[in-house]
């Protein structure tokens, strides 16, 4: 995971942040890998620390950052 040390969320900012991650991996089919989760968990921590804070537009830039990943 990337290096987010320096990121600070309010409560309330987790918590949006908590449902944008949850809504992305249940959009995504089963079996879900960690690497997925993982590489999720990173787009929204780096969309919320640039100040987005609609868990809708989080979920959308976080699927859409999986979608053009390269494959491994």
């Amino acid at each position: 995971m990337k290096d987010f040390s320096d990121a600070a969320f309010s409560p309330e900012t987790i918590a949006l942040m908590t449902k944008a991650l949850n809504a992305s991996i249940a959009a995504l089919p089963e079996p879900v890998s960690s690497t997925h989760v993982n590489l999720l968990a990173e787009a929204v921590l780096r969309a919320a620390k640039e100040g987005e804070r609609d868990v809708t537009a989080i979920q959308r830039l976080a699927l859409l950052e999986l979608q053009i990943m390269p494959r491994m």
